[in-house]
């Protein structure tokens, strides 16, 4: 029996991932109510993240040519405190994916930052090496692209990949004093060591002039996780 509180079930995979420190003012303005900026080791994170939807479900059912797309997003990293438990989470600054009728549902029902851009990407595997590729075109064409190696490893306990990667919780700011919240579900993941990466991406266009320094600036850590099957629950507002 299916169970009423899942409204989406999918696999995430191949999860690219670039975390950039940035000033936590920077950030302060896109905060939802009653959520505070989490840290890791003092660095307020933005992650460039691209990963493959697959095998997508509403409610239990397919929807025709919807079920498999990528998606890239900007994303960084909050909490907020329930009672006497801190829920950690992540605020989406924007979520690119390729299908109109998604960016329609999610800005128009549950107030995200979807944008529809055509997009592609490329997961070759060799013997020793993994490579993964996620594309978008906004004007030019960007990339972010990833090789590792192609033996996955656990997460280390308490480690970066660690903080990147357990936050359970979805935020959205929905107004000055209003906030959406929903959860996700998966089991923990592994990562592929990474040996070298490429970002080809214009963040200024992509995500506005706030982000645009991020143009001339490396990436702290780059990681690629496997990922896994995930639900999401339905959430809550308040």
């Amino acid at each position: 029996m299916a169970n009423p509180n899942v409204f989406l079930t999918a696999e995430w995979r191949k999860l690219a991932l670039a975390q950039y420190a940035v000033d936590a003012e920077i950030l302060k303005k896109y905060l939802p109510a009653n959520t505070e900026l989490d840290d890791w080791q003092g660095k307020y994170y933005v992650s460039l993240v691209g990963f493959m939807f697959v095998n997508v479900k509403l409610r239990g059912f397919n929807i025709p040519f919807h079920t498999n797309f990528e998606e890239v997003n900007l994303r960084f990293y909050v909490k907020f405190k329930d009672g006497n438990e801190w829920k950690r989470g992540v605020v989406f600054l924007k979520e690119i994916v390729p299908l109109p009728a998604i960016t329609f549902v999610a800005n128009t029902i549950y107030k995200e930052h979807y944008q529809t851009l055509p997009m592609k990407h490329a997961w070759i595997e060799h013997k020793q090496e993994l490579e993964v590729e996620y594309l978008w075109k906004n004007k030019l064409w960007n990339k972010f692209s990833v090789s590792a190696s192609s033996k996955a490893e656990p997460i280390a306990i308490g480690s970066e990949e660690e903080f990147i990667t357990e936050h359970y919780w979805g935020y959205t700011k929905l107004g000055v004093n209003k906030t959406s919240e929903y959860g996700v579900e998966h089991p923990r993941w592994e990562v592929y060591p990474i040996k070298d990466y490429k970002i080809d991406v214009d963040f200024g266009v992509n995500y506005g002039p706030d982000f645009a320094f991020l143009n001339n600036a490396n990436p702290d850590s780059v990681m690629l996780a496997e990922g896994s099957e995930i639900r999401v629950l339905k959430g809550k507002k308040f």
